[in-house]
């Protein structure tokens, strides 16, 4: 059941920035944002974006963004250096004892857990060095000062309740901002710290939950966009008449793969049985990549309602509502380039170690190795998706500036 909470008063007009989750595909983001912080009108200015909002990579780039608010060009280009400069040892421990340890835990869980007890397996891997990557990256004070300044209204990371499966939405802002608790969703206030982003980050299985204070006791978390499936809603909820998206997905890649999967159908063939490689890119793909699309489209459906019902209201007696509705304007891009193939012409990047273990998972079709594009966090890779990012923003920077620019209210 909602819990009534106090009508907050939110300021008119404002843009909300829309970062999506993928690992290391989160620096395609930082190469649209660096396009964006060099347009010659906004350079050097305030953020255009009072609202962020994040998860997972997501949430990494939104505090980044939220940090250094005071100048946006300031802001992505330190964006696109932490991207560009990052390493495996930034992210996880790739090291050998770290490695052998965490595969001998996993194998005495899985063949002696019966008898001397499981549970010692928290992950695949170790991401200690997440932390202290992030602790040196953002500035300590970062999001605060801009808060106090005027220059952010609100931050908010998003992480899943391994507890009770809820996405928590974790909201650093100006006092007054909007609260709320659904049945799948709940937003508390909070200092964000780079706890709070490693937790929104925590991609299932492959990193362990992050323990967060919340709410009077310490819960565990992963990565937000699990139960996320509503991604401009933290945003539009804090306020935002327009949001400003950045995906990580593909849209021609994704009909290219319906449609090499349903023309073996078509010619009489089958396709191969999946590796499991590719069964886990799937599954990560669920988590990551299909719901802003699912959302826009959702939010295109309530723009036309919500005009439609303001148009009777016109004529008719106005009606009292607990939630009132506003007409959103979105504007979301999103990869030219399938960064699935990307990630494999570089796959001999990996490490060795975790190279081999995913090898010994099968090897994925080309267009299907998502797996590997989430998790190859290196300088090599992330600078080709920064390069996508800066060229796809670049093609599209005369409609990202004027929808920056325009008031996102409608005429009296």
């Amino acid at each position: 059941m909602a819990i009534p909470l106090k009508k907050p008063l939110v300021p008119a007009g404002m843009t909300g920035l829309v970062l999506t989750a993928g690992g290391a595909r989160g620096a395609y983001q930082a190469g649209v944002l660096k396009r964006i912080g060099e347009i010659p009108g906004l350079r050097g200015k305030p953020s255009p974006f009072p609202i962020i909002a994040g998860a997972s990579a997501g949430a990494i780039n939104g505090a980044a963004m939220a940090a250094y608010a005071g100048n946006l060009g300031e802001a992505t280009d330190q964006l696109a250096r932490l991207w560009s400069q990052l390493k495996m040892t930034d992210v996880v421990r790739i090291d050998t004892p770290a490695l052998i340890g965490n595969v001998a835990r996993i194998a005495a869980d899985f063949a002696l857990g019966a008898v001397i007890g499981a549970g010692r397996t928290e992950s695949l891997l170790d991401a200690a060095p997440l932390h202290r990557f992030l602790t040196g990256a953002l500035p300590p004070n970062g999001i605060r000062d801009s808060i106090a300044k005027g220059h952010l209204y609100a931050l908010a990371i998003t992480a899943t309740g391994y507890h009770s499966g809820r996405a928590f939405t974790f909201i650093e802002g100006q006092d007054g901002h909007p609260l709320w608790q659904k049945s799948r969703r709940v937003a508390l206030r909070a200092s964000i710290t780079p706890q709070h982003v490693c937790a929104s980050a925590a991609i299932p299985i492959v990193f362990p939950p992050v323990p967060l204070a919340a709410s009077g006791t310490t819960a565990y978390f992963g990565d937000g966009a699990m139960r996320l499936t509503t991604p401009l809603s933290p945003a539009i909820r804090l306020g935002a008449d327009k949001v400003f998206a950045i995906g990580i997905r593909s849209k021609s890649a994704a009909t290219d793969l319906l449609r090499a999967e349903l023309a073996p159908a078509l010619a009489g063939e089958s396709l191969r049985r999946p590796p499991l490689s590719q069964i886990c890119g799937v599954f990560l793909n669920a988590i990551f990549l299909d719901h802003l699309d699912a959302d826009l489209e959702h939010l295109a459906r309530m723009n036309e309602l919500i005009g439609a019902y303001q148009a009777l209201s016109r004529k008719a007696a106005a009606v009292e509502v607990s939630e009132p509705m506003r007409i959103v304007s979105p504007l979301s891009i999103a990869p030219s380039e399938d960064l699935a193939v990307v990630a494999k012409t570089l796959s001999h990047r990996m490490p060795r170690t975790i190279r081999l273990a995913m090898e010994g998972l099968g090897t994925p079709d080309a267009q299907s190795a998502d797996l590997l594009s989430y998790l190859l966090f290196d300088s090599a890779f992330t600078r080709e998706l920064i390069a996508i990012g800066y060229r796809d923003a670049d093609a599209r920077v005369d409609e990202i500036e004027q929808f920056l620019r325009s008031d996102p209210r409608p005429s009296p």
